[in-house]
């Protein structure tokens, strides 16, 4: 599955700047790969004094922005194993902003959540290499908006990719 095959009826368009980040040649499997490594890599690389930065009051700090692309990839990948099987339960969306104090992301390494982003990935494509494509096409309701399984796996990408891309202009 490829971002092309996605229609805009697939998902909310308030996801649309998410899904825009991905590679239209780059299939969705291969993509969820590729980024467990670049992801990775990129939040070993953050400095040391960059880690607790907050570029502005009451901004997350790189650690709490890895721990909400980290809650949120959990969320939607549940959503998704929801869809795929069929499930016709609107699913209530999550108040991003209630995750993080709880998390306690500031207490931690960079260590210990990039290896729990890793693990989380790896659930995470182990979950879509075994969606075949008529569970990919699967529709559910997402906070009153349909969404199918296979835009679930890019909107994903495209949101780590935008939460990364806002460390590089804000943090570093």
């Amino acid at each position: 599955m490829f971002t092309t095959d996605l229609n805009d009826s697939e998902y909310n368009p308030y996801y649309e700047s998410f899904v825009r980040r991905i590679n239209e040649k780059v299939s969705l499997v291969d993509a969820l790969i590729a980024g467990k490594q670049e992801v990775a890599s990129f939040f070993n690389t953050i400095p040391e004094n960059k880690l607790d930065f907050r570029y502005e009051v009451g901004k997350w700090t790189p650690k709490e922005v890895l721990m909400h692309v980290i809650d949120t990839e959990r969320i939607f990948s549940y959503r998704a194993l929801r869809f795929a099987r069929k499930d016709k339960v609107d699913l209530l969306g999550f108040d991003q902003d209630n995750f993080i104090p709880p998390s306690n992301a500031d207490q931690r390494t960079m260590d210990s959540l990039v290896k729990e982003y890793q693990a989380v990935r790896s659930a995470t494509i182990a979950l879509f290499e075994n969606f075949d494509d008529t569970m990919l096409k699967e529709v559910g309701m997402g906070s009153g908006s349909p969404m199918s399984v296979r835009a679930i796996g890019f909107i994903t990408l495209g949101h780590e990719k935008h939460h990364v891309s806002l460390i590089e202009d804000r943090y570093l």
